[in-house]
């Protein structure tokens, strides 16, 4: 099959089209035939090994990269299914999370893939299994909103800023986008009532006051998103960082932590605990029209490399794919 394979740490120059022989597939898996798949912040951290400190915790390998096909989430057909495994068959369409995802064909555990809303296409399906759950979590589970609270998403037209939006606004939130000059439409149109242009306004000026601050972006001090919150406001911390640091997002996390005990606002930063009822719940919101992912630009397999250079300048509206068959 082709592939997508990395042997060493770099930029998304080190990638190779080439090909390699399918995974093989255990008694609780499902062999999945790609037909789409995410390009997310989380690749590229892969990809460059980085933030460096990350190799020493074991999750990304640390001489070469752990895992040799890159790639984490996708849609796709159920192509075989191993002995354990009931709820699914061949021929299902299906999302989730993949071991190796640019590829034609990917290993997924049965426990975290569902079906596909059949209102998505494969190219809008891989847009929802990574960025959807972080905004759920984000914005449900973490940052508790309900009805009538007035949330800020920052990086609203980013891959997971434009499904918090949405998620916000089916929960009953006023929500306020903060864009650049060229999304301002693009986030209205997600059910957004306010719209800050960062060009040419600042949400940490302190006239305005949130119960919810998602912060996607990482490009505001502490001290002045405190200042963006209400007295007993939450912000919930989502950024990611730049390829290229040592520490990476882990010091800024730690700054979110000491400081949640220091003073009456909530900071809470953003934990990796991705379940099968979390893909349930967003596939739910998209099958009550209520979630539609937008895509910004597809590349074909061979160009996951480009794509990825393309999610690295930090200018994508909405989320952007592989399209694989």
């Amino acid at each position: 099959m082709k592939a997508i394979v990395q042997d060493r740490f770099g930029s998304p120059d080190v990638l190779q089209f080439m090909d390699v022989d399918p995974p093989e597939i255990g008694a609780d898996d499902v062999l999945v035939r790609v037909h789409a798949a995410a390009i997310n912040p989380y690749d590229w951290h892969m990809l460059r090994g980085d933030p460096y400190v990350a190799r020493l915790m074991g999750g990304v390998g640390l001489t070469r990269p752990k895992h040799r096909i890159a790639g984490a989430d996708g849609a796709g057909r159920v192509e075989r299914v191993g002995a354990n495994v009931r709820d699914l068959r061949p021929g299902d369409e299906v999302l989730g999370w993949f071991d190796g995802s640019f590829a034609e064909f990917a290993r997924a555990t049965a426990d975290r893939v569902v079906l596909k809303p059949e209102s998505l296409s494969f190219e809008e399906a891989a847009a929802v299994p990574m960025a959807g759950e972080t905004a759920l979590r984000a914005i449900r589970d973490v940052g508790e909103v309900r009805p009538g609270h007035r949330v800020l998403v920052n990086g609203a037209a980013g891959g997971v800023g434009h499904l918090a939006v949405q998620i916000a606004v089916a929960l009953g939130a006023e929500v306020t986008g903060v864009c650049s000059t060229r999304n301002v439409e693009l986030v209205r149109s997600l059910g957004a009532a306010h719209v800050v242009d960062y060009t040419g306004a600042d949400f940490t000026d302190g006239r305005q006051h949130y119960d919810v601050v998602l912060d996607n972006v990482g490009n505001q001090p502490l001290r002045r998103l405190r200042r963006a919150l209400t007295p007993t406001g939450t912000l919930v911390f989502n950024a990611g960082g730049a390829p290229g640091n040592v520490f990476g997002p882990i010091g800024s996390i730690l700054r979110v932590v000491v400081l949640d005990g220091l003073v009456s606002q909530r900071f809470r930063p953003l934990p990796s605990d991705w379940t099968r009822d979390h893909l349930l719940d967003v596939t739910g919101l998209v099958d009550a029209d209520e979630l539609t992912p937008a895509i910004d630009r597809t590349f074909p397999l061979a160009d996951t490399a480009a794509g990825l250079h393309h999610v690295e300048q930090g200018h994508a509206r909405g989320k952007v794919v592989v399209s694989v068959l």
